[in-house]
């Protein structure tokens, strides 16, 4: 069995009417719930009628979170590598046929945002690229994981999909995490939102977590691109791929991101620009703020192990209010363009980050909540429960 054969038991219109079709009978019946909270749960939790108990949902989750993580939140920044990109994605700043300046950083410039980085206080970094195989491919990361590694505890990265075996060997070199987002599990939206290129191949990026899987990847990042379709569908089947590969790969860890559209520059196209005021039932819109914060307490209701991260996507505000209920990292201080840092400040983000506080505004901000921010990831060597401080 493979995850591809049990997403093709499932239909998006089917799940979609599941999921508008819950009621408040079904939410009271998965917050009462004593021990693990199945799938049919989850939809109660997502869907409209969970918007009159978010008060109570939100309850529940600072209580689950604070229990399973403490009192503590992760930090990370981004660490853009390269904007060449070979596909062409309708949403994306990097697009192949945006007429932009391409630019991959040399050794010299990656030790000089490290140095940057580190001075900053992070010991958790996250390598960013974009999907060109002949620029940006595994002699590249590898190099580029050899120069980072002495100087971080930890090293996630989200790069084009790999091959098992390419997995392995960037595994062996020191890479603890690697995020790799479905975009949508839409079939159509995502054949109509990814154009040309490698990326355009949905099959072969839906299985790519369980390529990781088999490679030994110590955690695995999950998520979808809100506002490319429906929400609540799309989070769905983002919750059933994680259920699938923790019963599969159970001794590895995993994450869960939330990032929402942003708007982009780009001189040949403006790309998606989310209308602020969602649609309907969300297609091809940004969720509200009560949206997201549902979202987020639904996964924690829904699993407790697993972590939640959120990016400087989200407003200064937003993030402010949204730690305690079960947000588990955040990245502070975030550059999305190569070399932005040091190198190349000027070159062009691959989106408009929204918070751009600095790492010790957010840390500060943190402990005013009672909260301590840890720079690194977890340890892998502590027993569960145990947080690296």
């Amino acid at each position: 069995m493979t995850f591809e054969k049990i997403f093709d038991t499932f239909d998006w219109e089917e799940v979609k009417q599941s999921i508008y079709s819950k009621t408040s009978s079904d939410l009271e019946l998965a917050l009462r719930k004593k021990g693990k909270r199945t799938l049919e749960d989850f939809k109660a939790l997502i869907s409209p009628a969970a918007s009159d108990y978010l008060e109570e949902m939100a309850q529940l989750s600072h209580s689950i979170t604070q229990k399973r993580f403490g009192k503590t939140l992760q930090m990370y920044i981004p660490l853009y590598l390269s904007n060449e990109c070979q596909n062409i994605c309708m949403y994306c700043g990097f697009s192949f046929d945006n007429k932009i300046a391409r630019r991959t950083l040399n050794d010299e410039e990656i030790l000089r945002e490290v140095a940057v980085i580190k001075s900053m206080g992070y010991d958790h970094v996250l390598l960013v690229t974009g999907e060109a195989n002949k620029t940006v491919g595994v002699s590249y990361l590898a190099n580029a994981v050899q120069l980072i590694r002495p100087h971080f505890s930890n090293i996630s990265m989200e790069v084009q999909p790999l091959e098992q075996e390419e997995y392995k060997t960037l595994i062996s070199l020191g890479v603890y995490s690697v995020l790799v987002y479905q975009e949508t599990y839409n079939r159509d939206s995502y054949a109509a939102y990814h154009i040309k290129g490698k990326k355009s191949n949905f099959l072969y990026r839906l299985d790519t977590p369980e390529r990781l899987g088999r490679a030994g990847a110590h955690k695995i990042g999950l998520g979808v691109l809100i506002g490319l379709d429906d929400w609540r569908t799309d989070s769905f089947f983002s919750a059933i791929h994680l259920d699938y590969l923790e019963k599969i790969f159970w001794q590895t860890k995993y994450s869960i991101s939330f990032p929402r559209l942003r708007p982009h520059i780009s001189p040949a196209s403006p790309g998606i620009i989310p209308d602020p005021a969602p649609k309907e039932r969300g297609e091809n819109s940004l969720m509200t703020d009560k949206e997201l914060t549902q979202l987020i307490c639904a996964y924690r209701i829904f699993n407790e192990e697993v972590e939640l991260s959120l990016s400087t996507r989200e407003s200064p505000a937003f993030r402010d209010n949204i730690i305690k209920l079960g947000i588990t990292s955040v990245s502070a201080g975030s550059k999305t363009n190569p070399g932005g840092y040091a190198s190349a400040p000027e070159s062009l983000e691959q989106f408009e980050i929204h918070d751009e506080r600095s790492p010790q505004q957010i840390a500060s901000m943190i402990r005013a909540k009672g909260y301590e921010a840890v720079w690194k990831d977890w340890d892998s060597s502590l027993t569960p429960g145990q947080h690296a401080l």
